[in-house]
C-alpha cells in the first residue's frame, strides 16, 4: 500500500449520488469523507421537494445503500408509490447518513471551492499522479481550511447553477436589473410561494420537466393562463412519447400538458429565443428573436426561468479534465446523450472510464457528469457510483462489469426520420433506442440494455 492510500477518498456532494458513492466505498473498505455544501443532506433535493418524481422508489434508490439500511431495519417504501424530493430526503437520505459506517464521515456546512494537486498547479506534469489532491473548502462563516485525498468523486451537482434566461447561453439584457421578478428552477407555487403567483400574470421559459411541472402547477393555482416560452419549434419532441414513454407518470405529465395547451388553458410560444427583458409600467417584457425577426411579448408580473442547469467549472479549473466541447459533460458520455441527437432517455451502459479524466483520479459522476443534457436519471447515477468504487477498491473486473437499462422516453418511436431523433427509430429487432444507437451496436458498441 502506498502512502497516497492512506488517505481517503473525497466525495463532493451529499446528495443521492454522493451517498451512493459513499456506500459502496463503505461495503469495500475504502476510508472516504463526504463534504456538503448545505447543512444537511440532500440540500439541493429539498429545494424542489415539493414535486413529485417521475421514477418508483424501487427506481430512485441504490441497491449498496439499500443493503446496508437493510442491515439497520430499515424498508423500502412501497416500491411502486413516486416519492416526492421531500419523501427521498426524510426517508432515504437522512436514514442512510444517519449510519454509523457514514455519519462519522459526512461533513456538512463544508463547501469545496477548489480542488487541485498538492503543491503543483495544472501546468506541472512531472510527479503529478503522485500527488494528493488538496480540497480548499469553506463553511457559512467563511473559515477556510485544505483536506487531502487520493482520489475525488464530484457528485457536486447542477442545481445551484442555473442557466441563464437568455437564449444565448449567456444573461439577457436586463436580467440582472429584474431578478426580484424572476425565480430559477422549481418554485413552489403552490405551497410557500403561493402568494408570489396567485392572481398574476406569468411566463415561464424553459421545455424541461422543471417548466412542466411549475406550468401545471400554475393552471392549477391560477384562473387565468400562463404563457409559456420555448426556443424550439418541434412539440413532439418536447411533448415526449405518451403511452410510449415506458416511465408512465413521465409520459402523463407531457401528455397532460399537451391537452392543457390543446384547450387553451395555457398561452404556448415557440421558436423564441429571449435578447432582453425590460420592466415597464405595463410588467416584464421579454424581447427576442423568433422566425428570423424581433419581437415583444405581452407584459407579465413575474418570470420563471426552467432553462435548465450547467455544471460549475471554477472548482475544478486547476484539474485536468476532458469535457464534452458542447455540453461540458465527461466526454466520452457527450455523444450517448447529446439532445441535438438523442430524445430516447436512455444511454449507454458506462461507469469509471467514461466518468474518469486525465486526473488520474479524479471522477465525475452523476448530474454534474451529464453536463448541460437533460436526461439523466437517478439509476444511471447510481450506476456510475458502483463502478467508481469498485475501481477506487481495486476491483476492475467488479469496476468494468457495467449493467444499465433505462426506461425508454418513447420519443423515438414518435417522432420521423426527418425531426433527427437519434436517425429515426431503430430496426425493430435491434436491441437499441434508435437508429445512431443500431448503428453503434453494429459497429461494436453496446446499445441500450447491454452490458459492457
Amino acid at each position: 500500500m502506498s502512502a497516497m492510500d492512506e488517505f481517503p477518498v473525497a466525495i463532493v456532494g451529499a446528495g443521492p449520488i454522493g451517498l451512493a458513492a459513499a456506500a459502496n466505498l463503505a461495503e469495500r473498505g475504502v476510508p472516504f469523507r463526504v463534504y456538503e455544501a448545505g447543512i444537511e443532506v440532500g440540500t439541493n433535493i429539498r429545494d424542489w421537494g415539493h414535486v413529485h418524481i417521475f421514477t418508483a422508489w424501487e427506481q430512485s434508490v441504490d441497491p449498496a445503500s439499500c443493503r446496508l439500511l437493510e442491515a439497520s431495519g430499515w424498508t423500502l417504501p412501497e416500491g411502486s408509490v413516486l416519492p416526492t424530493g421531500a419523501d427521498l430526503c426524510e426517508r432515504y437520505l437522512a436514514p442512510l447518513a444517519g449510519l454509523p459506517m457514514l455519519a462519522r464521515y459526512i461533513e456538512t456546512d463544508a463547501r469545496v471551492v477548489a480542488i487541485t494537486r498538492r503543491g503543483i498547479d495544472k501546468v506541472a506534469s512531472k510527479g503529478r499522479t503522485e500527488r494528493l489532491f488538496a480540497l480548499r473548502i469553506t463553511d457559512r462563516a467563511g473559515r477556510e481550511r485544505v483536506v487531502h485525498s487520493r482520489a475525488v468523486i464530484d457528485a457536486s451537482g447542477t442545481w445551484h447553477n442555473p442557466s441563464p434566461l437568455g437564449g444565448s447561453g449567456i444573461e439577457a439584457l436586463g436580467e440582472v436589473a429584474v431578478r426580484g421578478h424572476l425565480a430559477y428552477g422549481m418554485p413552489d407555487v403552490l405551497g410557500k410561494d403561493r402568494p408570489r403567483y396567485a392572481g398574476n400574470r406569468v411566463t415561464v421559459v424553459g421545455a424541461g420537466y422543471s417548466a412542466i411541472n411549475v406550468l401545471l402547477d400554475l393552471v392549477q393555482l391560477n384562473a387565468s393562463e400562463p404563457t409559456w416560452v420555448v426556443r424550439g419549434s418541434n412539440m413532439q419532441r418536447i411533448y415526449g412519447g405518451g403511452e410510449a414513454d415506458e416511465l408512465a407518470a413521465r409520459g402523463k405529465l407531457r401528455t397532460h400538458l399537451r391537452s392543457l395547451v390543446e384547450r387553451g388553458r395555457i398561452n404556448l410560444v415557440t421558436g423564441f429565443s429571449t435578447d432582453a427583458v425590460t420592466e415597464t409600467k405595463g410588467g416584464l417584457v421579454l424581447t427576442g428573436e423568433a422566425d428570423g425577426r424581433t419581437m415583444s411579448l405581452s407584459p407579465v408580473d413575474e418570470i420563471i426561468v426552467a432553462t435548465g442547469q450547467r455544471p460549475d467549472l471554477v472548482m475544478t479549473r486547476e484539474l485536468r479534465l476532458e469535457l464534452d466541447p458542447s455540453l461540458e459533460s465527461a466526454k466520452a458520455l457527450g455523444p450517448m446523450i447529446d439532445p441535438n441527437i438523442h430524445s430516447c432517455g436512455s444511454v449507454n451502459p458506462h461507469g469509471h472510464r467514461e466518468t474518469s479524466h486525465p486526473e488520474a483520479g479524479f471522477y465525475t459522476i452523476g448530474i454534474k457528469s451529464y453536463g448541460r443534457a437533460p436526461t439523466f436519471l437517478l439509476l444511471t447515477g447510481y450506476e456510475q457510483a458502483r463502478s467508481v468504487a469498485a475501481a477506487l477498491a481495486g476491483d476492475l473486473a467488479a469496476a468494468d462489469d457495467v449493467h444499465l437499462l433505462l426506461p425508454n422516453t418513447g420519443v423515438c418511436a414518435t417522432v420521423s426520420q426527418e425531426v433527427g431523433c437519434g436517425g429515426g427509430t431503430a430496426p425493430a429487432k435491434a436491441d437499441a433506442c434508435c437508429m445512431v444507437d443500431a448503428i453503434a451496436a453494429d459497429a461494436g458498441d453496446n446499445g441500450r440494455g447491454v452490458s459492457a
